[in-house]
């Protein structure tokens, strides 16, 4: 038991990272009920599978469990910006033989709203998350108002400041190391961002509420090193997505398994969004951050057609394969056990930050 337990209501201090497209509320439930906290990623839901996801958890288990959602704000339509990207995309729509004409346009990721936040309010979970800062400070109250402790994700100093600043209850502290999406929201220049164990004990030393360390940390012995720096947790993804209990497709789970995963890159060609994956087709051969892609979320629309069409045939080339830099913990063992091995770190830190 630690700072962080107390707040979380968890046995012990370690999050199941929420991986938005790649798990459901089965992931979630397994690690809560092993002792640590579920999450359950919200930000690609729509308000009928919300509900039945939130329904889900609060069927599957009676420990805390988290929710989690982006804070970014929706960017207006640009069609020249659009117009380039579909004719860097092109070439590879006319080698699947699909009409780039024929895309439908879509934001792909919805902000937390107060829509959310009514449908929320009935289920009260312990923990709310949010990446890409926090939202309007009268949602944030709501949200803390009905009870829920609040967590969110810095990748500086600066931004870890004005989390403290606006009233999280806890910080995750995200090295550069770590799968999917950044956090960063007060800068996008990428090399502000940070190594897990730079940016860990930096934090520490200038906040006041419990950190969490994020990125990287596959096993218990980079638990036991993320607590030995003053870590008042620890938060993991990668080593999670080849669970049963994770929906991560085949042609993810092949390539987290293979000597790809050796090879990660941040990325905005998928979403718009700097997010480290494992390098593939599209991501060489438009390289990694080109700068054509739209904002956050408008990149996916148009990427969307040519990553099901290669998936169906068996190919992640077009595919967001989301990956830490370290995939060494991902293998396919059920989420509760993952669990326990990865508390085994646990026990080699310091208790009491």
């Amino acid at each position: 038991m630690n700072a962080l337990t107390t707040l979380l209501g968890t046995e012990h201090p370690l999050i199941q990272a929420p991986m938005a497209g790649v798990q459901g509320a089965a992931l979630a439930v397994a690690v809560s009920n092993a002792g640590a906290l579920g999450s359950l990623p919200c930000a690609m839901l729509a308000p009928d599978a919300l509900e039945r996801e939130l329904t889900a958890l609060a069927a599957g288990t009676q420990r805390p469990y988290n929710v989690n959602f982006f804070c970014h704000t929706p960017p207006e339509p640009d069609e020249a910006r659009e117009a380039a990207w579909r004719f860097w995309l092109a070439p590879f729509y006319e080698q699947a033989g699909l009409d780039i004409d024929a895309v439908p346009a879509g934001p792909g990721r919805v902000p937390f709203n107060r829509a959310a936040a009514d449908l929320l309010e009935r289920f009260r979970p312990k923990v709310v998350s949010f990446h890409f800062g926090l939202p309007d400070i009268d949602l944030l109250e709501r949200v803390k108002g009905w009870g829920s402790v609040v967590l969110s994700s810095a990748t500086t100093v600066e931004e870890a400041r004005w989390l403290e600043a606006f009233g999280v209850d806890a910080i995750i502290a995200q090295g550069v190391e770590a799968g999917g999406h950044r956090g960063m929201f007060l800068s996008d220049d990428i090399t502000e961002q940070m190594g897990t164990f730079a940016l860990l004990p930096q934090v520490v030393a200038a906040v006041s509420v419990p950190v969490i360390a994020a990125g990287g940390i596959a096993d218990a012995t980079g638990v036991a090193a993320a607590m030995a720096l003053g870590a008042s947790g620890v938060q993991v993804g990668t080593a999670y997505l080849c669970c049963p209990e994770a929906t991560t497709s085949a042609v993810h789970r092949a390539a987290l398994q293979s000597d790809a995963a050796h090879h990660t890159a941040l990325t905005r060609v998928f979403t718009g969004r700097p997010a480290r994956g494992i390098v593939n087709k599209v991501m060489r051969e438009l390289g990694p951050m080109n700068p054509a892609a739209p904002h956050f979320p408008l990149a996916t629309a148009a990427m969307a057609p040519l990553r099901a069409h290669w998936e169906a045939r068996g190919s992640g080339d077009f595919s967001p394969l989301w990956s830490g830099q370290n995939a060494s913990g991902c293998r396919e063992v059920p989420a509760a056990e993952l669990t326990r091995e990865l508390v085994q770190g646990l026990r080699s830190g310091p208790a009491a930050h």
